[in-house]
């Protein structure tokens, strides 16, 4: 008995999307849409409105969904166009504390006030270099230092005089030469040499010797001051050169003083900057005072890095408030850093090389960072969470604290905080980070929730074709007809596999776009057509279809059997798909399954040669589930079955192969053969009801393209389940075999649907006394497992 099964085929028209060519062309057209940000998402949007609107402490973003999904470029998109009307965020400078240099002071200014400050300063050092000579080469500072030194040279010579009139007296010549005094003797009115003073007799010498000790010793009296005459010259002279720096200085300090009177942070500053600069113009007067002058030594070098600001962050005043992505979220790219530099053996540091990080420039705006290379930084999360709490910004080095630097380093001033944190990371991180972190919540309040498939709108349609132009201008090209485009919507619904929605990775659109210009170029044309994005996607196929090609060749070539014409019991086409890189393909695989006389149930040899994975295990499992609901309600469920996925040798997962699992389990039961020209996929529960699978596109081209080889016969197709509908978008060539009746797509709701069409005789409904018709399959289901049961428990078996 055969059944008719043309009830379960499904119509051309089903095998692919229809779509909107009006709502394409009109956005082809359409300026406005070349301005697009987002494709559908509309719960993402309304988060990330709301998250950049609200301003209240703790409501930064976790922008979760899956990398390639455009996250990045839509949120950065729209939060630059949403912050442009923002005014631009306060400069930051770090200055020196002349009081605790190790602590370096924090300076905010207006947008551009940093640079404007850091200009001022410059020029406040060029002035004082120029002022310099002037003040000390000035005739009154000429005089009042010669006066101070002549006083010293009175006191002196008052005191060398005393002494030489005494010796005169005394016959004994004083003399000075090279900063030493010398006593002589006289002689005759005439000093004698240490050859005549060796003539002289002994008791003349030895007076000469008390005199001159006695004379020395009135020298010694007289000098006694000398040190304090010395000191009291050197502090007058000092307090002349100070002075004279002063006044120097004075007039040039009032005009900043006048400048930033608003300015309390600079007006404290230019008060401690005003000792701290007479201080090193005196250093750079006695430097030039010297006789050799060292060559390392540098006058606007010396005043910079002691006065000049370093600019940490500067804004411009029209600018928009920043939005930084920082792509390696380091301690010192996130934190900023202090540089060090070596000086003769030695390690140096100060304020000037103080360097920003991204925390520091995203300051008043927006900044972005994937939490998953985020979390991979030592110290990184914990002080994030630190500087988003306290709302300030220290640069406290992580690796003090663990005992790696031994350097004198710096402690700047903290400064404050006001930026929002967008974090971009996967559902598995956000739930780990919420289940491990208890602070997580309280500082990333707001979800942007990205959804992996888009609906398909006229809104989104019209955003999709926007986004595609403006990466085409940006390409150079004018322009896409309307089939290319049609195309591409078709190869987003295929990538989200449903009539009804588009894929969220529209990055690979995008790559499909920029493989296709590839050949546009090379044809000299200035619009992407239709034929450009067929030669990409075959090429694409091609280099990427090195295992699908030797897969379906081992089967070509018979050392895989799939038989595709004829019946046999207990063996069936399933259908699976591959996932390998960035490629998925479907290749038909044999179900076999055998059945005695038993007590050891459904065994799945893939489980026992653990190469089934769980899901697919728990997919035959039920398999019991449903045998003993569907036929074993009067007597025990006996029976020993094998199933095994006949030349598999890797590890299997998902349960779309229940289906044929079954239908080859109930074949070698009842010994009715099964078609071979049909394969099958598909899903079931324990009431025998067919569920949905995965790759069904891919599924049923894997089948076609073995049949096509060997010939399509018109009796060939595939069984999904009817659930799986919505999900066909298949290519050109299978719709194109369906419509000329070479090929079959059936589509079954229940395991009954499927054996009626796989064995070609009916399945069999139950009657209200619990018996199923004479010579239906399911009678014989019920025949077979009722004689297994009876032979297995020692009755005598029909």
């Amino acid at each position: 008995m055969s059944v008719d099964s043309k009830p379960f085929a499904l119509d051309v028209d089903a095998l692919s999307p229809t779509i909107n060519r009006r709502a394409i062309n009109s956005a082809l057209k359409d300026e406005e849409a070349l301005n697009a940000t987002f494709i559908g998402q509309e719960r993402a949007r309304e988060a990330l409105t709301f998250g950049l609107g609200i301003n209240t402490k703790g409501y930064n973003l976790y922008v979760m969904g899956e990398p390639a999904t455009g996250r990045f470029t839509l949120v950065k998109d729209y939060i630059e166009r949403q912050v442009s009307q923002l005014s631009a965020p306060d400069d930051w400078c770090y200055i020196n504390n002349f009081e605790e240099e190790r602590e370096p002071v924090a300076l905010k200014f207006p947008p551009g006030g940093g640079k404007a400050f850091h200009k001022d300063m410059a020029a406040l050092i060029d002035d004082v270099l120029d002022s310099l000579p002037i003040a000390f080469d000035n005739p009154g500072y000429q005089r009042r230092r010669a006066s101070i030194s002549r006083e010293f040279e009175q006191k002196y010579d008052a005191a060398i005089d005393a002494v030489e009139r005494y010796a005169q007296a005394n016959d004994v010549a004083l003399y000075e030469e090279g900063g030493s005094i010398t006593f002589s003797p006289i002689v005759n009115g005439k000093p004698i040499s240490d050859t005549e003073f060796a003539t002289l007799t002994d008791e003349q010498r030895e007076g000469f010797y008390t005199l001159i000790d006695e004379l020395e010793n009135r020298l010694s009296e007289s000098l006694l001051s000398l040190p304090t005459w010395k000191r009291e010259n050197s502090e007058r002279l000092r307090e002349l050169d100070k002075k004279t720096a002063e006044q120097g200085i004075k007039p040039l300090l009032k005009v900043l003083e006048h400048k930033y009177a608003s300015e309390l942070g600079v007006m404290k500053y230019l008060k401690q900057l005003k000792a701290a600069l007479v201080n090193a113009v005196l250093v750079i007067h006695s430097e030039e005072q010297k006789d050799e002058k060292s060559d390392d030594f540098d006058k606007k070098i010396f005043l910079e890095e002691q006065f000049l600001p370093n600019v940490l962050v500067s804004n411009k005043l029209d600018d928009a408030a920043p939005v930084i992505y920082e792509p390696n979220p380091t301690y010192q790219n996130l934190f900023g850093k202090i540089e060090y530099t070596n000086i003769h053996g030695s390690v140096f540091t100060n304020y000037r090389m103080i360097q920003p990080g991204a925390m520091h420039r995203a300051n008043g705006g927006y900044l972005l960072l994937d939490v998953d290379q985020l979390i991979e930084q030592p110290f990184v999360w914990d002080t994030l969470k630190l500087a988003i709490k306290s709302q300030r910004l220290r640069m406290d080095l992580p690796q003090q604290d663990v005992g790696m630097v031994n350097n004198i380093t710096l402690n700047p001033q903290p400064i404050d905080l006001n930026v929002k944190i967008v974090l971009l990371g996967s559902r598995d991180l956000y739930y780990t980070l919420q289940d491990y972190d208890d602070e997580f919540d309280e500082l990333f309040r707001v979800l942007v929730d990205f959804d992996l498939e888009i609906p398909v709108t006229r809104q989104a349609l019209f955003d999709f074709v926007g986004k595609v132009r403006a990466h085409l201008i940006h390409l150079g090209l004018k322009g896409i007809t309307a089939n290319a485009m049609c195309r591409l919507v078709e190869y987003s619904l295929r990538m989200a596999e449903h009539k009804e929605k588009l894929s969220a990775h529209f990055a690979e659109v995008i790559e499909l776009v920029n493989e296709a210009y590839y050949f546009c170029q090379k044809s000299n044309a200035d619009t992407l057509e239709l034929d450009h994005l067929k030669t990409a996607l075959s090429a694409k196929k091609r280099r990427t279809g090195r295992v699908s090609q030797t897969l379906l060749n081992d089967i070509k070539e018979g050392h895989v059997l799939i038989a595709t014409e004829g019946k046999a019991v207990g063996k069936v086409n399933g259908l699976t798909v591959l996932d390998i890189g960035d490629t998925a393909f479907g290749t038909p695989a044999r179900i076999t399954s055998t059945v005695f006389a038993g007590a050891s149930g459904v065994v799945d040899i893939e489980r026992e040669v653990e190469l089934g994975q769980p899901i697919h295990s728990k997919g035959v499992m039920l398999l019991n589930g449903y045998l003993g609901n569907k036929y074993a309600q009067h007597f025990p469920l006996t029976l020993s079955a094998n199933i095994a996925l006949e030349q598999s040798y890797g590890h299997i997962d998902g349960d779309s192969a229940s289906l044929g699992e079954l239908v080859a389990l109930i074949s070698a039961l009842t010994e009715i053969p099964c078609l071979q020209t049909l394969a099958i996929t598909g899903s079931i529960n324990q009431y025998g009801e067919v569920q949905a699978v995965g790759g069904v596109n891919e599924k049923i081209e894997g089948f076609f393209d073995l049949c096509q080889h060997r010939g399509l016969t018109g009796t060939q197709g595939v069984i999904i389940p009817k659930s799986n509908a919505i999900n066909l978008v298949l290519d050109a060539t299978v719709i194109d075999a369906v419509k000329k009746g070479l090929f079959h797509i059936y589509t079954v709701e229940t395991v009954d649907d499927a054996l009626t069409i796989l064995m070609e005789q009916e399945a069999g409904k139950i009657s209200s006394k619990g018996r199923y018709p004479k010579n239906s399959i399911n009678y014989h289901a019920v025949n077979r497992l009722y004689n297994i049961a009876l032979i297995v428990n020692g009755g005598d078996g029909e």
